[in-house]
This record gives structure tokens, sequence and C-alpha cells, in this order.
């Protein structure tokens, strides 16, 4: 158990975590379909020409190739809309039913930003808000005059040209507030 912890978090901090919302249904039904695609081009087509069997060879893979991603692509988009807080049916549907792929590129297009949690009150939140709604709780660095967000890199606020290493409070300790 705690070697696959390890892995998961190996891979989580390599970038992999989006491969790891691929579900296990999506995997195993591109498989079959990548199969499926070789019996049809070897199997159920004619072959009567020894010589056309590079082409077929080339065309399995390739179709096969296209659609398992696809079944990959759908499985990763029923996991992304329900982290997304998106109607998971209606965004399944579009994906399907329209032609080429068109609707996975719709869904990436319109997404809702992903949220997350904040840790002081466990409320979702959109990943670009600053603040919690609900507690005030800071989830990024911020300026102390200006109250807008900044890197943690900065030097200087980029709007107001405050000095940020003159705000005394540690940045988990500032809350802005509107008195």
């Amino acid at each position: 158990m705690s070697w696959w912890m390890t892995r998961q978090n190996e891979s989580s901090s390599s970038g992999d975590a989006e491969l790891l919302m691929v579900p296990r249904w999506s995997i195993a039904l591109a498989i079959v379909v990548f199969a499926a695609m070789q019996i049809v081009f070897h199997v159920i087509l004619p072959h009567h020409k020894h010589e056309l069997l590079p082409m077929r060879l080339m065309m399995g893979f390739f179709w096969g190739s296209l659609f398992a991603s696809y079944a990959l692509l759908l499985g990763y988009v029923s996991r992304d809309v329900k982290r997304r807080d998106m109607s998971a049916g209606m965004w399944m549907l579009v994906c399907v039913v329209l032609p080429c792929g068109i609707g996975a590129v719709v869904y990436f297009l319109l997404r809702q930003p992903a949220l997350s949690r904040c840790p002081n009150c466990s409320t979702q939140i959109a990943s670009s808000y600053h603040f919690c709604p609900q507690c005030q709780f800071q989830m990024a660095p911020v300026c102390g005059t200006c109250h807008r967000g900044v890197r943690i890199t900065d030097v200087f606020c980029t709007q107001c040209g405050h000095d940020l290493a003159q705000d005394g409070a540690p940045a988990r300790l500032r809350a802005y507030s509107d008195q």
C-alpha cells in the first residue's frame, strides 16, 4: 500500500496527475476498440492480395489508435466534468453526438475553472480566488496596499508599485476587508 501511495505522490509531482484521471473503464474500452479495429482490418475485410498487408497493418494501427484515443478522451471528460461541478450527462452526450471530436473541443473551450477547497472552512471555491468568500482565508499572496494578487516571487506590486517586503504581516495572516 505504501508503494502505491509513494508512486501516486511521485506521479502527481511530476505533472502526471491529469493522466491518473482517466478511469479504468475507459482504458479497458480503448483496448477493446483497438483490438476490434485490428480484427476488422485483418479478419473481416477481404484480403486477397498479400502485397497489401503493410497497408492493412498501417490502417489497422491508425484507425485503432484514433478510436482508442477517443475512448480515453471520453473517460477523461467524464471525470473532469465531475471535478469542475458541471453536468456530466450533458457533456458526455455532447462529446459523443458531435462528430470528429468536436464535442470534446467544445467542452475544453467552455469548461468551468477547476474548484478547490478552502483549507480553513472546506468551502469549494474557484482556484482563481485569492480569498475564501466564506471565511476570508487568504488562498494566494496579495499586496498589502491594494489587495490585488501578486506572485510569490514579486518584490513590488505590479498594480500599485507597493514594496511587498514592507508588509509586516506574514502572507497567511493578511486578509482583505472593506473597512
